[in-house]
């Protein structure tokens, strides 16, 4: 049996993820409410508040203050997974089974709404509106929406990391092509990598990769608050 290359980083990011969360929670803990943080808590807490009120905006501030925790996390780890490959890791969200995870856990809670705040009947009854023929397409768009998260996620990322690719195999025809102007034969060190890469990099993993975290979770929120009723979200 094979290992996927992606389990091990999976395992790292989601230690050094653990490890984060229980060091900054004793930070808190110990910090004095009333005096200005400092240090890591500072940024931490402008992203908690900021991860909050957007949270808060879409859901409420009743389940704004249950589903802060799992947005924050989805933030952080997703941010992480897409960015990773900078230091020649594998992305954990170029594997499908990884989005598709992801994606699973926000449609529970999407369908967790639905039936809280409409009842099982309005659920069920939902498949066969507007006519009962209609139940194949309702079924088929009941699980649209995971397959749709997952598979944007993952095909951006694997995208991104097909380009990087194929940008370092044109950096070493480039620099073969070279350094035969000056007599060398055969495959010489890539030394066009560093020079067209970083830019390429900043685009592809810190820039598309924090996109596409935004946008999951996003639709995440919006998703959810859009099978709540108004009232539920004062």
């Amino acid at each position: 049996m094979t290992v996927q290359s992606e389990v091990y980083v999976i395992i790292l990011l989601t230690v050094i993820l653990g490890i984060a969360i229980v060091v900054i929670g004793k930070k808190v803990e110990k910090a004095d409410p009333f005096a200005e943080p400092q240090g890591i808590l500072k940024p931490v807490l402008l992203g908690m508040t900021t991860v909050y009120n957007s949270v808060k905006t879409n859901v409420g501030k009743a389940t704004a203050d249950k589903l802060t925790p799992y947005i924050t996390v989805l933030w952080v780890y997703i941010f992480m997974s897409n960015t990773v490959s900078l230091f020649g890791l594998e992305s954990p969200t170029a594997n499908l089974s990884v989005t598709l995870l992801l994606a699973f856990i926000t449609w529970v809670l999407i369908q967790v709404t639905e039936l809280k705040y409409g009842g099982l009947g309005a659920y069920l009854h939902a498949f066969i509106e507007p006519i009962p023929l209609m139940l194949p397409m309702n079924i088929v768009g009941k699980f649209s929406t995971m397959c749709s998260m997952a598979l944007r996620l993952f095909g951006n990322i694997t995208c991104g990391g097909i380009m990087m690719q194929l940008i370092y195999a044109g950096a070493q025809l480039a620099s073969n092509a070279l350094a035969g102007l000056v007599g060398a034969e055969g495959s010489v060190f890539n030394f066009m990598a560093p020079v067209i890469a970083p830019l390429l990099h900043a685009y592809f993993d810190l820039f598309a990769g924090f996109i596409q975290t935004l946008v999951f979770v996003t639709l995440t929120m919006v998703l959810i608050g859009n099978d709540m009723p108004d009232e539920a979200k004062q």
